[in-house]
Order: structure tokens, then sequence, then C-alpha cells
């Protein structure tokens, strides 16, 4: 997977305002998510490393523009009214599909 990432670093970095992506839609999409996610956001709720914070937010920002699931290892937050949540849980709430590595392989019909 590194070799691919590597090989094809020019298609996967995307730069603000460059290019033929929505970087207006990102920048609004990530206010947004900053906006209705402030409470859990742990560089805004006392720095708890059991929330989400602000790198996760640009990531399912990303994800919700460039309208792909989003995959990472975190799981949701299981604890009813807590103050924090996980990728997955701000993926939920903005409608945008999560899926762990192993989700993805399967969907990816990955045999390796």
């Amino acid at each position: 997977m590194g070799d691919c990432i590597k090989e094809n670093k020019k298609l996967l970095v995307l730069e603000i305002g460059q290019g033929k992506w929505d970087s207006g839609g990102y920048i609004r999409n990530v206010n947004g998510l900053q906006a209705r996610h402030k409470n859990f956001i742990s560089e805004y709720s006392g720095g708890s490393k059991k929330t989400i914070c602000l790198n996760d937010i640009s990531i399912i920002a990303l994800s919700k523009t460039l309208s792909i699931p989003l995959v990472s290892m975190e799981k949701p937050v299981q604890e009813s009214g807590a103050k924090k949540r996980r990728i997955p849980d701000i993926c939920k709430a903005e409608n945008v599909e999560h899926l762990t590595f192993n989700q993805f392989l399967r969907a990816e019909k990955y045999t390796g």
C-alpha cells in the first residue's frame, strides 16, 4: 500500500485553490463541522485525547467533500450522553460512510 501511495502522490495530494477539486466546499465543510461539533473537539473542550481533534475534523470534511468513505480503526463512543466523540460518531452524524480497514478491504474485494 505504501508503494502505491508513493507512486501516486501527485494524484493524492490536494492543495487548497489548486487543481480541479472543490477546495471551497472543503473549507465550508471544515468550518461547518467545527461549528456543529465544537463541544466535542479536544482543542476546544479541555484537550482530552479520548475525543475528536481538529485533524480528525479535517479528514472527515475531506471525505464529505469528495463523497468517499472514510477509513479508520476507531470505534464509536459507547457511553450514552458522553461529552466525547470519535471519527465514526461524527461520520454518522454527518452522513459520511465510515469503514474499518477490514471493511474497506472486503468492500474492495481484496484477496491479497
